[in-house]
């Protein structure tokens, strides 16, 4: 197909996407304004919102950050106590060919997108119309948790994302606290270079990064009337990172890489549909106080008990492993976060699960978070508003 069939291609279809997303909705929340001088650095095509919740904020003094930049999403955090702020945004990407005709069509139907070298980088919300669109599946600058090495563009749009999520500090050296997992049980060492990269483009933006494990900022975010003492569990896209802490001392921490786009992969599999539709159809339908009524919904229940039954396995072996336990007086929560723990009915079947494994520990109750999706982030603020008060 030529460029100009195509761009007529993409034009057809976003006019159906408009139609169907009826303009402003097409803008997901927190959307900000990207400007940058440098060539090589990739420049975001925003829409200005006059309502985003970044404009609020660099009217602020002082204002640390939570960050979490997770497999499926990037949720920002700014605030304190109950005037908390979030900016989130899918961390998904999806390209097509760069032409003026495609370029300008884009930004008529006001899309989110970058350009870079000789492609257009559809980004967040957006990049999941498309791909579900084109019948096909999203790419991701973040596989199983850590920056993908599979894409070279990956950093880029990384980048591109967070300068738009996150205002510039009002004072050079601000802190910035971001999650980073935990290293996984057959560990590769890959977590070093992840909490590198990404700390290293955080100070280039002005501000002071401080790394803090998912499960730790879950119990953070989650345990302040627990004495922040408990097991964390962050279910994200990619992995499933767990903490252990005492007083917020962490005890150990591990994860799996295995987590929500593990489930959509092998339900979509098993049953020959796009893990994109399977996917979408997680977030809206599943609930497991319903039994089963579909081959989709089957295979979501099958994946998810392997899912949870592998990382309450590892908390077992990583329990029984770990030296000097602590001897607790009580029994310890269980906190579980992430867009992975979101479906209804959830903690319920953990719970259940739960039951087959005798953890030698004694368990107070098992809850899933308030927020789960933006968990992690609080947990970070939380901890970077302290750091900064001292």
């Amino acid at each position: 197909m030529s460029d100009d069939k195509k761009s007529q291609d993409l034009s057809s279809r976003l006019s159906s996407l408009q139609k169907k997303k009826e303009g402003a909705d097409a803008i997901p929340e927190g959307a900000g304004s990207l400007s940058t001088e440098k060539k090589d650095t990739p420049k975001m095509n925003m829409i200005k919102d006059v309502a985003s919740s970044n404009v609020a904020i660099q009217n602020k003094e002082k204002q640390p950050v939570g960050l979490d930049i997770g497999t499926s999403h990037i949720v920002m955090a700014q605030g304190a106590g109950d005037k908390i702020q979030i900016s989130t945004q899918l961390n998904a990407f999806f390209t097509v060919p760069n032409s003026k005709v495609t370029f300008n069509t884009l930004k008529n139907n006001r899309i989110k997108f970058f350009e870079f070298q000789d492609n257009l980088y559809i980004v967040g919300y957006n990049a999941q119309d498309f791909a579900n669109m084109f019948h096909t599946d999203l790419r991701r600058p973040i596989e199983f948790g850590i920056v993908s090495p599979k894409e070279e563009e990956g950093m880029a749009v990384i980048q591109a994302m967070l300068n738009d999520l996150i205002p510039k500090p009002k004072n050079f050296g601000e802190v910035l606290c971001y999650g980073v997992p935990g290293e996984p049980v057959k560990g590769t060492g890959a977590i070093v270079y992840h909490e590198a990269i990404l700390g290293r483009y955080i100070r280039s933006m002005g501000y002071s990064p401080m790394p803090i494990n998912e499960g730790l900022a879950t119990i953070m975010a989650e345990l302040q009337k627990d004495s922040f003492s408990g097991i964390g569990i962050s279910m994200g896209g990619g992995m499933c990172n767990v903490c252990m802490a005492f007083m917020s001392v962490p005890i150990f921490s591990f994860s799996i890489q295995k987590g929500g786009d593990y489930v959509n992969h092998m339900a979509a599999q098993s049953i020959g549909e796009s893990a994109t539709k399977v996917k979408q159809i997680k977030e809206e339908e599943l609930d497991f106080t319903k039994a089963p009524d579909s081959r989709v919904m089957t295979a979501l229940n099958i994946f998810y008990e392997d899912l949870v039954s592998s990382l309450l396995e590892n908390l077992q072996q990583v329990i029984l492993s770990t030296d000097r336990m602590p001897r607790f007086k009580q029994a310890l929560p269980i906190v579980i976060s992430g867009g992975t723990a979101m479906p209804n009915g959830f903690d319920g079947k953990f719970k259940k699960l739960l039951k087959k494994y005798a953890l030698p520990i004694e368990i107070s109750d098992v809850r899933v978070a308030e927020d789960p999706l933006n968990t992690t982030a609080k947990g970070a603020l939380y901890v970077a508003n302290n750091e900064e008060i001292e």
